[in-house]
């Protein structure tokens, strides 16, 4: 099976929960986590992640949506796209 890899990220003030949140959403999903990258500064989390989707039985998009949804629930913004559209938009 090929992969089908997604860029997550997540901005916001810090709260706790925000990492166990955002994997329990994505395990449910069967998408499953390969690279994670997560910082605080001065009170502000972000994180990127690296993820595999070919597992999730659904559409792209409504992961995309649940993903917003959660984002909303828990105070920080969530943003999802695939790899290649990532990876052409942030070309030097």
């Amino acid at each position: 099976m090929l992969m089908d890899k997604a860029i997550i990220t997540v901005v916001g003030k810090d709260t706790v929960g925000i990492i166990a949140r955002v994997c329990t959403y994505l395990a449910q999903r069967q998408v499953n986590v390969l690279d994670i990258s997560q910082t605080i500064t001065d009170g502000f989390f972000s994180m990127m992640m690296i993820v595999d989707c070919s597992r999730d039985a659904a559409d792209f998009g409504s992961l995309v949506e649940g993903l917003e949804t959660l984002g909303n629930r828990i105070g920080v913004s969530v943003r999802c796209q695939r790899e290649e559209i990532f990876t052409k938009m942030h070309r030097v």
